[in-house]
């Protein structure tokens, strides 16, 4: 059993879909799993809607999820011919059941109606997709992950119930490969107990499959990008950016934390679990060697860069000048977890705590308000952050000359610079 996983840039085009087929014929005769992220910015676009719809804005919710109706049955037009009207019918009812529910007037939280609405992306691609591949002489049987995939009700960051999810996918995943050799799902989404949608975070896709990998025992995860494999910084922020062409788990977890794209933050550990290896390849070049992700040690890593811009410096301050302490420490930590926020760095003095976190200004805003009572709040943005693991003096002079340090953190291995 292999697991292949073609992520939205895969997607995002007929020529790029017409590729998947002559991939996957590289592998015939395998038992193969396959998942399939939404196509190209449908996330972003769907995410415009969710926030029109519990903005009160319906006719313009409604306008906006026309145009992406349109640009899905096109990208159907294009591809099929004999299976276009059965394909057409499946992808009309999820348009009606985003339809129904942008009909209605919000009466839960945000993050809720986000999930109904932004998983429909994930179920247009892939009902395309199969359709495509069947018409192109490629077997395959296609399931609505939401039957299989059994989360909680943390709307926007579900955490899956590995005991339901495993037991479903013995039961009604398996099976389905006695039909045929290929069985295509979505990633990113999954349903609760009451078959409420989910979805597991952004990116979430390589986390599903990832899962899917650890519950079949898998020889293998391959995700397929428009990249070369793990390149040793963004090549779009740095053309100079080169291949690594192997890696071990705790490296590549290093660098989700740290906030490289790659790989999802939580897709490692279901692998690293079993030994299972992880190959990242390149969907416009399959014969390029791509990246394998392994639990051997490794040493002379290059340079790993990551920058993530807006970036904001939350500043807290002991009211009386008493020691912040454990308490002072103890009640932060405990309204990240209130209000949901992931810190990129944090740094502690006698009487002061400075933290950088991403500018999502709702919550920077609930984290500040609910601070205030028990420190003085400040609060910088439009800053940056540098991160560089396997760093040296030239590569970190390069990156930070001319540029204004606000906050520094260093070890022998790391360094994370806050700057404008």
């Amino acid at each position: 059993m292999i697991i292949f996983k073609f992520g939205g840039a895969s997607v995002n085009s007929v020529d790029r879909i017409r590729q998947v087929p002559v991939i996957l014929r590289q592998f015939a005769g395998e038992k193969m799993l396959v998942v399939i992220s939404a196509m190209g910015k449908t996330t972003n676009a769907l995410e415009k809607v969710a926030e029109a719809f519990y903005s009160g804005h319906r006719e313009e919710a409604l306008q906006l999820f026309a145009q992406i109706r349109e640009q899905h049955l096109t990208t159907a037009k294009y591809l099929l011919v004999k299976n276009y009207l059965a394909a057409e019918a499946q992808l009309k009812d999820f348009f009606t059941e985003v339809e129904w529910l942008l009909h209605d007037k919000p009466v839960r939280d945000f993050d809720y109606y986000y999930d109904q609405v932004v998983c429909v992306g994930e179920l247009l691609s892939t009902s395309i997709m199969s359709a495509y591949l069947a018409e192109s002489g490629i077997g395959n049987q296609w399931i609505d992950v939401r039957d299989i995939i059994r989360t909680d009700a943390n709307f926007r960051d579900a955490a899956i119930d590995w005991d339901v999810t495993g037991r479903k996918v013995r039961e009604e995943l398996l099976p389905l490969f006695g039909e045929d050799d290929l069985v295509l799902t979505q990633g990113f989404i999954g349903a609760t107990s009451d078959n409420e949608s989910t979805t597991l975070g952004r990116e979430g896709s390589d986390y599903t499959a990832a899962v899917f990998a650890n519950l079949l025992d898998a020889e293998g995860l391959t995700i397929w990008k428009d990249v070369e494999g793990v390149m040793n910084a963004d090549p779009k922020q740095f053309p100079d950016a080169r291949l690594i062409s192997e890696l071990n788990y705790d490296e590549v977890i290093e660098m989700a934390y740290y906030g490289a794209q790659v790989i999802h933050p939580k897709t490692i550990k279901p692998l690293q679990n079993k030994g299972i290896p992880l190959f990242v390849k390149c969907f416009l070049d399959a014969s390029l060697p791509g990246t394998v992700i392994h639990n051997k040690s490794l040493k002379g890593l290059p340079p790993i860069i990551v920058l993530k811009p807006e970036q904001v410096l939350v500043q807290l301050h002991s009211k009386d000048f008493s020691f912040v302490g454990e308490t002072g420490t103890a009640g932060l930590y405990a309204l990240f977890g209130q209000v949901r926020v992931k810190p990129n760095l944090i740094q502690s003095g006698a009487v002061s705590i400075q933290v950088c976190l991403d500018d999502r200004p709702a919550k920077v805003e609930r984290l500040a308000l609910a601070a205030a009572d028990l420190f003085d709040v400040v609060v910088e943005r439009g800053l940056t952050l540098l991160t560089i693991r396997h760093y040296d003096a030239a590569v970190l002079g390069r990156l930070t000359t001319g540029r204004k340090e606000v906050l520094r953190q260093q070890t022998m291995e790391t360094v994370q610079i806050l700057m404008h």
